[in-house]
């Protein structure tokens, strides 16, 4: 009993500090603040840490239905379960905005047998998650502030008045944080919000319904991934099998990572002909191949076949982007990592291969929609200037 009370103490502590960390966050976003600053004009305020509150309260809703979805699904099929682990990340002490949190999980302390439980918990989450989230993106596309609120973030603005982006954005020497396009956001911008009142794409940031209304999508995307073992790769496996599923995962895995990878190293990279600049460029190409390697690690026993996995996918990427100049996101790269080291591209096989009814099947195709409205190909753009040197 008193081993369970602890549990539960752990439960507890890790959200509290997860409320904590995405209310500074959500400060530190919204105000453009921050906890540690030797300037006075940048030091978070308390009331500007209790403005906080309007994006960690939704943001975490939307997590708790998450991962409570999950959660008593499995409870519903008498599956051990724990509560939700909340993981609190704060980046305040290297004065870096961060969102407050790496998400939360839950962990299954029993063997699944079943296909149908495998869908039922994998898809109970994400789902849940989601419905939550087209209400806080709604209320927030609805009900936005007149435009004179970038005022409070960015006081030299005003001095523009509302064309201020003209002024901002055409300076080349500008760097910029945005958020990528999906279907959802733009469904909400174009059909329920004022057009008077949408603030330009790089202010998005600074709107704490928004941005938990996007970080919550953007998560939700990840999850429904139909690859492996993530909420996605289990919705696939109930719909098509664990003979398929292994075929149909290590594909979309490839053509993830080949996409993450693409334009990464290009001939443009040993544009002097210099010994450096070969060698700089050799070293490039072997840390590449070696990182292509690791994240085949669940896809391949063999280690020849993960190098000549690593090799042709190397050469495909190079050669695509040589024909044709075709970029892909490298921030997908570290997530492509954990899944194919650590998370795993293979589903566990079950018991009971029994097929899903008609009803979960079209529950199934609906979640995989919902993946696509979701995804974002760039779900965050850093756009930083080149250097101009004489």
């Amino acid at each position: 009993m008193i081993k369970k009370h602890k549990q539960h103490l752990i439960h507890i502590g890790l959200f509290l500090l997860t409320i904590i960390t995405t209310t500074l966050a959500g400060a530190e976003w919204m105000y453009s603040k921050y906890v540690l600053w030797v300037d006075e004009d940048l030091l978070m305020t308390w009331d500007e840490f209790i403005g906080g509150f309007q994006f960690s309260i939704p943001f975490l809703l939307i997590l708790t239905f998450h991962e409570f979805g999950h959660y008593f699904t499995a409870r519903h099929h008498n599956i051990r379960v724990t509560l939700p682990y909340y993981i609190p990340m704060w980046l305040g002490f290297i004065l870096s905005p961060s969102f407050g949190t790496m998400g939360a999980f839950i962990r299954i302390k029993d063997h699944i047998y079943s296909l149908k439980h495998y869908f039922d918990v994998g898809i109970s989450g994400p789902l849940a998650g989601f419905v939550i989230a087209i209400g806080v993106i709604w209320y927030g596309f609805a009900n936005l502030p007149e435009p004179e609120y970038i005022y409070q973030v960015h006081p030299e603005y005003e001095q523009y008045g509302l064309d201020y982006a003209d002024h901002v954005y055409d300076n080349d020497s500008t760097a910029s944080f945005r958020f990528g396009s999906n279907a959802i956001f733009w469904f909400f911008e174009e059909y329920v919000a004022d057009p008077a009142r949408m603030p330009h794409d790089n202010e998005i940031i600074h709107y704490p319904l928004l941005l938990a209304g996007y970080l919550a999508l953007f998560f939700t995307a990840l999850n429904l991934l139909p690859i492996g073992q993530l909420d996605g790769g289990h919705i696939l496996f109930g719909l098509i099998g664990a003979r398929r599923h292994e075929k149909v995962s290590k594909v979309l895995f490839s053509i993830f990572l080949f996409y993450a990878g693409l334009g990464l190293i290009s001939i443009q990279d040993m544009a002097d002909v210099g010994l450096e600049s070969s060698l700089h460029f050799l070293i490039l190409i072997g840390a590449y191949l070696y990182f292509l390697f690791i994240c085949s690690a669940s896809m391949f026993k063999s280690r020849q076949d993960r190098w000549m996995f690593a090799a042709i996918m190397f050469s495909a990427q190079f050669i695509v982007h040589y024909l044709f100049q075709w970029e892909g996101y490298s921030g997908w790269l570290l997530f492509g990592l954990l899944l194919g080291r650590f998370m795993g591209i293979v589903h566990p096989p079950v018991l009971d291969n029994t097929p899903l009814s008609v009803e979960r099947k079209l529950l199934g195709w609906v979640a995989l929609i919902i993946f696509i409205l979701c995804f974002s190909p760039q779900p965050f753009i850093l756009d930083i200037p080149e250097l101009i040197t004489e």
